[in-house]
């Protein structure tokens, strides 16, 4: 399958703030990419890179076999893109929004009318059509920037954080529909925070931190990294806690971790199965009461957490984001 989107060693500086550092990825045509990691990471900076909006220091980058820097307008006309916020003018109803996007891209006043109205019965908002869209919901008005991003059938989609601030029920729809573009054929790169839209949307999922690809998979490879299987159990009394941590040691496949305020006890093992019997047995043999048992996998959180360094990392990265984003506010 040949590569949609492969960018190589970009790197792209504001000042002494290093937005992407090195940064390699791959997409495949038909298949969906997600980019993770904490804020300031360089998530919505290389989508940016990768649909002209900027310019990058050094590195290389094609999207649709077109490069990226040599030919941007010719790009254009390839891709569709749908920001972090609704790019739709509230004073125009929703079919002149659609409307305007296509004259934009030439396609005639007739089909451009044509392609509106496909969209916004494809969107579910043929009913709000001639409605001013400052009267549109939240949801609404990310479908129809999202049916905007559509409007001259590009084989390559980038959507920066597509469901940010929407209800469950808007981001489930968002979801559907995602789904059967990608059905269709399309490419996506996706940036989300949402370790559950990753999770269900991305064929792969490549994490970010610091401007540079740390690790790069499907999820079942990812969570593989963090480890197998894990033990949860919750006691009765908190000071059994250290009773339950030594009992449980030789079944340990790495570091136990402990929430004392939660009592609860956290194993990873390697046979979770017959892990999960063993540590019952062990903790009846020591009086341990417990509460509440399970076993899982890791998440997509886990995954996260462990790669990016947890909380501290994420700390230092918002402080990156806020200097960035004052720094690319100037661009604009």
């Amino acid at each position: 399958m040949p590569d949609a989107i492969v960018a190589t060693g970009l790197v792209k500086r504001y000042g002494q703030l290093i937005a992407l550092d090195g940064l390699d990825l791959t997409v495949p045509e038909g298949t969906v990419t997600a980019l993770l990691g904490p804020n300031g990471a360089g998530k919505t900076t290389t989508v940016r890179v990768l649909t002209t909006l900027l310019i990058p220091d050094s590195g290389s980058a094609t999207v649709a076999g077109i490069d990226v820097l040599r030919e941007p307008q010719l790009l254009r006309s390839r891709i569709g893109a749908s920001g972090q916020y609704a790019a739709v003018d509230e004073y125009l109803t929703g079919f002149e929004n659609l409307e305007m996007v296509g004259r934009l891209y030439h396609m005639g006043v007739r089909r451009s009318k044509e392609r509106a109205r496909e969209l916004l019965d494809r969107f579910q908002l043929s009913a709000a059509a001639d409605r001013p869209v400052k009267g549109y919901s939240g949801g609404m008005r990310r479908r129809l920037d999202l049916a905007g991003a559509l409007v001259a059938n590009p084989p390559v989609l980038f959507l920066d954080e597509p469901t940010t601030g929407l209800d469950p029920r808007a981001r489930l729809d968002l979801w559907d529909v995602i789904e059967e573009l990608v059905a269709g054929g399309t490419t996506l790169l996706l940036t989300t925070q949402y370790m559950e839209e990753a999770d269900r949307l991305a064929d792969a999922i490549a994490v970010i931190d610091h401007g540079t690809v740390i690790a790069q998979g499907t999820s079942d490879e990812l969570k593989t990294l963090v480890g197998g299987d894990r033990i949860e159990l919750t006691v009765d009394d908190a000071d059994d806690l250290p009773i339950a941590q030594q009992a449980l040691k030789a079944l340990a496949d790495g570091e136990i971790h402990l929430e004392p305020t939660l009592r609860r006890i956290i194993v990873p093992v390697s046979d979770g199965a017959q892990a999960l019997v063993e540590s019952i047995g062990k903790l009846a043999e020591h009086d341990v009461r417990i509460r509440d048992v399970g076993l899982r996998r890791p998440s997509l959180d886990d995954v996260f957490l462990t790669l990016t360094g947890h909380e501290a990392r994420a700390l230092a990265a918002n402080s990156h984001t806020d200097a960035l984003d004052a720094t690319e506010g100037k661009i604009r």
